[in-house]
């Protein structure tokens, strides 16, 4: 087996600067790509889909590398280092500079093989402690890596791709389990912007509270413990925060969104709001949560229940019209508080409500059995990286 730099078995680059006025266009012949089109639907693994795309004229003209296909490519900027993005190119791809691609030596490096290799890493291992932080390219040259030969590889590859793919298995699993919520919502509603059923309809700050205030007479002592939910505690497949974190209430007091037990919670930047980022609050360290300003709480009320609220704001028909009602700048846009309070909605009968809470309850169960099988594929998956490139 050959130990060596990664600069003896790849090629290590960084992307070109992408000016505005080249962006936007779609059908051109080399997918420009950003670091926000690893995040788009079906790039979990690979680059399928893209937001930008320029001719070879544009390519020349900005002297961006097109990057073969097999090419790796991760985030080299900034807080995306810390996501530990790796994805791999499925055609010649021009890459902007806030990015950095590996190209494998097809005669010393498989492709596939470099992605696992990738996978077992931290990217962040290659960052500086600069403000913010970055990646150099020599970094990435000089890390050592283990290089069998290529029948071996290949053997290697067959096994992991075997693992990853019961690992994908068990995740489509839970996306058709969390596919049920809506599929109930539209089936005993109907759609809420036909409201084929005739009922009642109201604005939707009028029959729920939006982002209500802490009351003034129940709030904790400053060393009270509560819990804090980062935007990355709510899982965006499951609709579920799948992590909480007691907290001193003073260091939450300030600059934080306040919610309590069965509130819903709505992701309103992009791109968590397109990703579905919400979720009904559950039990709370010491009764009362605090999280992101960038999420939009919903309070149920005696005209709408929460899992109503929750399978509402679940529905992709839903976000598809709130990212159309965006404000602010590129990459900071977000669902503004008018559109919700001012959107009509229909108010079902509340007996009906209940009775998809108590289904919900039912998928619910579902995607805890898909979840726990999902965890156990993927550490099966993690134990066979570790074997090989621990």
């Amino acid at each position: 087996m050959k130990v060596c730099r990664l600069a003896e078995v790849a090629t290590i680059d960084s992307g070109a600067g992408f000016p505005l006025q080249y962006q936007g266009a779609q059908g051109e012949t080399f997918p420009f790509l950003k670091v926000s089109d690893m995040n788009l639907a079906g790039n979990e693994r690979a680059i399928r889909t893209w937001n930008n795309s320029i001719s070879e004229q544009v390519r020349a003209k900005l002297r961006a590398k097109a990057f073969p296909a097999g090419t790796l490519i991760f985030p080299k900027i900034g807080a995306a280092i810390g996501t530990n993005k790796k994805r791999q190119l499925t055609q010649p791809s021009c890459v902007d500079n806030n990015v950095m691609g590996v190209v494998p030596k097809a005669e010393l490096l498989e492709s596939e093989f470099l992605y696992y290799q990738f996978l077992a890493k931290n990217i962040s291992d290659f960052a500086s402690d600069s403000n913010p932080p970055s990646i150099r390219k020599s970094d990435v040259e000089n890390w050592i890596v283990r290089v069998p030969t290529l029948h071996e590889q290949r053997r290697i590859v067959d096994i992991l791709s075997r693992a990853e793919g019961i690992v994908r298995l068990r995740r489509d699993a839970e996306k058709k389990a969390a596919e049920l919520i809506p599929a109930l919502f539209l089936d005993m509603f109907g759609d809420p912007a036909t409201n084929p059923k005739g009922w009642p309809m109201a604005a939707l700050g009028d029959v729920c509270t939006i982002n209500p205030r802490l009351d003034k007479h129940q709030k904790p002592t400053a060393d009270s413990i509560v819990t804090f939910v980062p935007m990355a505690a709510v899982d965006g497949i499951r609709g579920e925060v799948v992590i909480i974190e007691p907290r001193n209430y003073a260091s939450v007091a300030k600059g934080f969104t306040p919610f309590i037990k069965d509130d819903v919670l709505f992701a309103k930047i992009t791109p968590c709001m397109e990703n579905g980022k919400a979720a009904i609050v559950p039990e709370l360290v010491g009764g009362y949560g605090f999280g992101s300003t960038e999420f939009h709480v919903l309070r149920s009320t005696e005209h709408l229940h929460k899992a109503w609220l929750f399978g509402f704001v679940r529905r992709e028909v839903f976000r598809q019209q709130a990212k159309l009602n965006f404000s602010g700048t590129a990459g900071q846009q977000r669902v503004p508080v008018d559109f919700l309070k001012t959107l009509s909605v229909p108010v079902p009968d509340f007996k009906l409500q209940i009775a998809f809470a108590q289904a919900l309850e039912q998928i619910r169960s579902i995607q805890s059995q898909q979840s726990a099988a999902t965890a156990k594929a993927q550490a099966t998956f993690d134990a066979l990286l570790a074997q090989v490139f621990g």
